[in-house]
């Protein structure tokens, strides 16, 4: 299952405006403590691809929004297990979280 059954999370298109957080490998700067208003008041948005697609993906149709990365993790998901930077949509939402609500 995903986020989206509970609520918590609404999926758009690449074509769609983003607000809030864009957790993307287009980012230039790292996502910390700082974006937490922008997090408050509009959320995050996550790219859901798989990581074997990224290079095909479209991610410059993707408008609006703060653009961050995360620093280097290492995964915890059954299929990249292990890899660094590769986390799954709900690892990436968690560490984003955590990273702006720690002091």
């Amino acid at each position: 299952g995903n986020c989206s059954g509970f609520g918590f999370v609404k999926s758009i298109g690449l074509s769609q405006r983003a607000r809030g957080l864009v957790l993307s490998p287009s980012g230039r700067v790292a996502v910390s403590r700082q974006d937490l208003p922008v997090l408050q008041s509009h959320g995050i948005t996550v790219v859901d691809c798989s990581w074997a697609k990224i290079d095909s993906t479209p991610l410059k149709k993707l408008k609006g929004g703060e653009k961050r990365l995360l620093p280097f993790l290492v995964a915890a998901n059954p299929i990249n297990y292990g890899h660094p930077l590769k986390l799954s949509c709900v690892e990436a939402y968690a560490a984003a979280l955590i990273i702006c609500t720690r002091a």
